[in-house]
């Protein structure tokens, strides 16, 4: 991990979610230039900003820093789902993602 990280990985989720530097800046309430200093390697958030930044990704800080892991709200989001399902659709659900991964 170099000192680029945290921008580069800021831009790659926002980009991702198709999130403008402007939306994310509004949600935040940061000042204009906020993100793009963060993302052309000018400033790193401070400690608060970044608990921020990852609440507003709905991502803990952890899965900020896990770049090979895109989709980490969307598997949190499953994940909350999957804990309401039954033994059976669990089984069910196992079946067919195993049909997917298999290929």
């Amino acid at each position: 991990m170099n000192e680029n990280f945290i921008g580069n990985r800021i831009y790659e989720l926002r980009t991702k979610l198709e999130i403008s530097a402007r939306d994310m800046i509004l949600n935040l309430g940061q000042g204009i230039n906020y993100i793009n200093t963060i993302e052309n390697h000018k400033s790193l958030p401070s400690t608060t900003s970044f608990i921020y930044i990852c609440d507003y990704f709905g991502i803990s800080p952890k899965e900020l820093f896990d770049a090979g892991n895109i989709n980490s709200k969307l598997i949190n989001d499953i994940n909350l789902k999957l804990k309401k399902l039954n033994n059976k659709q669990l089984t069910k659900l196992f079946e067919l993602l195993e049909s997917f991964t298999d290929k």
